[in-house]
């Protein structure tokens, strides 16, 4: 059967016979033409021939997720057989193993199917099959799960109608285990500042069985309650609100005495409460001057001197992160490394004001914080004045064999770290490394780095992990005793060990303080978290040791740490001498006034400009430092005060009577602007996948026909940050789609021109594969309704149901085929009223040929005289008629 695109060609006929009646004269009715105007509607109607082949091809999606291995996985093997010997001798059968991901199952290949199972992509999945089927063949699909979707359905739905692939459906409902978990919570993600929303949590339990369920937010218990579960679920709401800008993490728990599995007996999720942009200050000063300015200027501030609780959601709703003489090792690792994006994407600004735990003293180095800010801080070999000795005590206990996420194992990453410390260490310092397990092996003597460094660093690359644990006393006492006799008047020990495995704590104290006596101190670059077993022994060494003390949950970041703490011991420098300076052109950049500056400063930590880079105020010695710099970096703006602005070294600066302009004028420049009115943003968690909605009035429709928002998003799981496409709904409306697994945490952006819309974090929910969303199967049936698909029950009878037919178009033959009559007939009304010598035959012998009369004499000559034939479109164009 013949098929048409366009029937509406057809109406071509019609206008053509109007066109014959109204003009007898144009030629219409030559048979070339009007076989050319028959070649012209079948070219427009553009016919499909029917191409499918005999037999049907059957891809039968298999879910091999966790919540499917109980009610599916068990009857795959049956199901296989009896589908294999029904089909025909024409059909083919596929199967597709999906979870997370997808795969296409074949036994001569050894690909199995990767990612993670405690996921069901069935939208993932169909997508991947559609661009799977094979043309010309007839397809059908058949889909064996438990239906329970934990990704959206609506973008594979579309192309499986788009494409008429009918999806049959063979669902089956896992058997629940009596499990106590937390379902779900359910919350909003976004709310106003001030406006009381409700936290209501799921908890899902055997019926008439008892439990405790717990609300705590930002680390601190809200509510303790006991449920009871009614016909399987219990619901617990509680009320709040946020009255700062920011977001705030919610988490709920819930403890049985009887419970199958505890992984799921706990959810968290993130709230972010909209509003003006505040100032995020973090502190060395209870009484910090600039929080008083700050807040009289009419600013929100968050004013902090603890940081243990900074988190990944700190930096919500702050639009400028003011840092001020706080030393890195400080602040969390998972804090210092979303500020990059924060600056860079979301637009914030960042300040980083001078003292001696400020800059390279404070251990930003190679921090995440380094490559933000307009000044480089690694002191210059011909600028430094003292040499240092250091010892670095590694950890090669059984733990540091574990591999991480990037490949390498713990060692490794340790020993890139010590490597990365000698690298930056100067010609005359001294180094010794020793590796501990249950004794301290000696992998270099004390050895002056000068021309040996790549030796060096070669052997301390090479360290093994060997088993058992890590004897601290060791370690050290084998330290101090190469360290005591070196001549450098600055010796310091590095201490690297698990906080889950560092032993042997007696003596230590002791030996510690016969160190700080001899002018020597200890920092800890502590494997693990502040709650791991032997974290407070590592903290009383630090502490003892009057050095900083590293938590690092993540050891890709080892070579970051070991070379902050480098740095900050052997190539930093705060000058505590009062210095002149020297106002500069870069000022007239931050604001139109110009200020009388102070003629001198008390002190300031030593830095380089970077090129780039504007200055503001310079030093007058012979470093010609700059005191104050700023930049743009990406979105946000940075700037750099090399000066202390309060606490020791700031009398001078804190006396001068424009202090307070000085101080009101970095704030205001560097604080993100708020976003204008006629834009909303929503965001919809659904499964495991988050949903972005932007929604704008005309005034910003029309901006987005010049330049389109931008979508840029950061999670946890990934190393880089990654731009999006919108999908456009409706005018005003864009949304996207993007994957939220459970153990993820994405913070995002949208750009429009000068102005950003910053998000996040959204947390993805712990078990979502355990959810069981009655409704996404209910859309699974639904789905397979409007395909054309059925509940199949008779596995055999599959074979017999019509598949998806493939049609190919002809238009591209009837096209060519009218460009080759078109180029015939306007050759034939050039020259076929001519006579062609080698197309007309002679006359024969025999025949007497009758002169013409004068009429026709007289026509020939008219004849002669006039033009060679045209076109019916040249004599339409011809002045003569």
């Amino acid at each position: 059967m013949i098929h048409f695109a366009h029937p509406e060609a057809f109406l071509l006929i019609p206008l053509w016979g109007l066109g014959c009646w109204c003009l007898p004269k144009a030629g219409f009715l030559k048979p070339l033409r009007i076989l050319l105007l028959l070649l012209v509607m079948l070219a427009w109607a553009d016919p499909f021939l029917n191409r499918t082949r005999d037999g049907l091809d059957l891809w039968v999606l298999n879910d091999m997720s966790l919540s499917a291995s109980e009610s599916v996985q068990p009857g795959m093997a049956e199901l296989e057989s009896l589908l294999k010997e029904s089909k025909g001798r024409n059909d083919e059968l596929f199967f597709v193993d999906f979870a997370d991901e997808a795969i296409v199952r074949d036994p001569l290949s050894a690909a199995v199917l990767g990612g993670r199972k405690d996921s069901t992509r069935i939208g993932n999945a169909l997508q991947f099959t559609l661009s799977q089927l094979k043309e010309n063949r007839n397809a059908r699909l058949l889909l064996v799960s438990d239906g329970f979707s934990t990704d959206p359905l609506d973008l594979a739905g579309d192309r499986l109608l788009a494409e008429q692939v009918p999806l049959d459906i063979r669902l089956m409902a896992p058997e629940l285990l009596q499990d106590v978990r937390v379902e779900r919570i359910d919350a909003p993600l976004r709310t106003g500042r001030g406006d009381p929303f409700l936290v209501e949590a799921r908890i899902l339990g055997p019926s008439g069985g008892q439990a405790e369920a717990v609300l705590i937010r930002d680390g601190i218990e809200l509510n303790r309650q006991t449920i009871v579960f009614r016909r399987g679920e219990a619901r617990v709401k509680w009320t709040a609100r946020l009255m700062q800008s920011g977001s705030a993490k919610f988490e709920v728990e819930v403890n049985a005495e009887t419970d199958a599995y505890v992984d799921n007996n706990r959810q968290v999720h993130w709230v972010e409460a909209g509003g003006k942009s505040g100032i995020l200050l973090l502190s060395a000063y209870e009484d910090d001057p600039l929080a008083t300015i700050l807040k009289a200027d009419g600013k929100e501030v968050k004013h902090l001197t603890r940081f243990e609780d900074l988190n990944e959601g700190s930096l919500s709703g702050a639009g400028l992160l003011w840092i001020h003489n706080v030393h890195a090792a400080d602040l969390p690792q998972k804090f210092l490394q979303g500020v990059s994006f924060y600056v860079r994407e979301q637009g914030g600004g960042l300040i980083m004001t001078g003292g001696k735990s400020s800059f390279g003293s404070g251990g930003y180095f190679e921090s995440p914080v380094d490559d933000l800010l307009p000044v480089s801080m690694e002191l210059k070999e011909e600028d430094r004045k003292l040499s240092v000795a250091m010892a670095i005590v590694m950890d090669r206990s059984g733990s540091m064999s574990a591999g991480t996420a990037g490949g390498m194992s713990k060692m490794e990453l340790a020993n890139s770290g010590a490597a990365r410390a000698i690298e930056l260490m100067g010609e005359m310092d001294a180094v010794t490394v020793f590796a501990v397990d249950t004794a301290a092996h000696e992998i270099l003597p004390l050895s002056q780095v000068g021309k040996h460094r790549g030796k060096l660093t070669s052997i301390v690359r090479r360290i093994q992990s060997t088993g058992g644990g890590i004897y601290v006393f060791n370690g050290l006492e084998a330290a101090w005793a190469e360290l005591k006799n070196a001549p450098q008047e600055t010796r310091h020990i590095i201490l690297f060990s698990d906080a889950a495995d560092s032993e042997q704590p007696e003596g230590v104290g002791r030996l510690i303080k016969e160190m700080v006596a001899n002018n020597t101190t200890v920092s800890v670059i502590a494997l693990g978290r502040p709650g791991d077993p032997d974290a407070p022994f590592l903290e009383q060494i630090a502490e003892d040791g009057q050095g900083r003390l590293f938590f690092n949950e993540d050891a890709n970041t080892l070579p970051a740490v070991f070379a902050q703490e480098t740095v900050s011991v052997s190539r930093s420098i705060f000058l505590e001498e009062p210095v002149g300076v020297e106002a500069l052109a870069g000022w007239q950049e931050l604001a139109a006034v110009s200020l009388d500056w102070p003629g001198q400063v008390d002190g300031y930590n030593l830095s380089y400009l970077r090129e780039g880079a504007s200055e503001s105020l310079r030093s007058m010695d012979r470093y010609a430092a700059p005191l104050l710099a700023h930049w743009q970096r990406g979105s946000g703006r940075v700037a750099a005060v090399s000066m202390p602005l309060g606490g020791a070294f700031s009398e001078t600066l804190r006396a001068w009577p424009q202090y307070g302009d000085f101080v009101r004028t970095l704030g205001r420049w560097s604080l993100r602007g708020d976003v204008p009115p006629g834009l909303a943003l929503r965001l919809q968690r659904i499964g495991e996948t988050l949903r972005v909605q932007l929604y704008a009035d005309e005034v910003w429709q029309a901006r987005f026909a010049e330049e389109a928002p931008e979508l840029i998003t950061m999670s946890n799981l990934e190393p880089e940050a990654r731009p999006h496409v919108w999908r456009r709904i409706q005018p005003g409306w864009v949304q996207t789609d993007l994957p939220l697994v459970a153990s993820e945490r994405i913070q995002g952006a949208i750009r429009m021109g000068d102005h950003v819309l910053p998000f996040g974090p959204v947390n993805g929910m712990a078990g979502a594969e355990w959810e069981m969303n009655p409704q996404m199967a209910q859309q699974v049936r639904m789905l397979s309704e409007r395909s054309h698909g059925v509940d199949r029950v008779d596995l055999a009878g599959i074979w017999d149901s019509p598949g998806r037919k493939s049609f190919q178009g002809t238009r591209h033959l009837w096209l060519w085929l009218c460009g080759g009559l078109f180029l015939v007939e306007a050759i034939w009304s050039r020259v076929g009223g001519q006579r062609i010598q080698w197309g007309i035959r002679s006359a024969p012998k025999d025949v007497k040929e009758v002169p013409p009369s004068k009429a026709q004499a007289s026509k020939a000559t008219v004849t002669e005289e006039a033009p060679a034939p045209r076109s019916a479109f040249s004599r339409a164009k011809d002045p003569r008629r």
